[in-house]
């Protein structure tokens, strides 16, 4: 993926995520051709989640997002889903930033 709004906001998540928890461990995980980068995953004490770029979002998916609190309403993708639920980002939407760090550190409580 080039430079642009997609690539600047999986950065400033990505060094949220890695703020949350300093045993937070990020991989590459699911490889293939059309996507030799494969898609970042973040792991402490289990799978939190997964960064996924589209064309018009950027999508976080929490493994176990259903069992968590989400008092800010972050998540707004996958809310019908059984286990995990999920934030779609698109250009020039805000993120509370606070709110998102405090869910990545619930999501590792809960695996912990």
């Amino acid at each position: 993926m080039g430079a642009d709004w997609r690539s600047d906001t999986v950065e400033k998540v990505r060094a949220l995520i890695l703020k949350a928890d300093g045993d937070m461990v990020e991989e590459a995980k699911w490889r293939k051709a059309s996507n030799p980068e494969g898609v970042p995953t973040f792991s402490c004490a289990g799978l939190v989640c997964t960064v996924e770029t589209y064309k018009d979002k950027v999508k976080l998916t929490f493994a176990k997002g259903a069992s968590l609190a989400d008092p800010a309403g972050l998540f707004n993708a996958s809310l019908d889903a059984g286990t995990r639920r999920a934030i779609d980002l698109h250009e020039d939407d805000p993120l509370d930033e606070e709110a998102f760090v405090g869910l990545v550190q619930d999501a590792v409580a809960l695996n912990r």
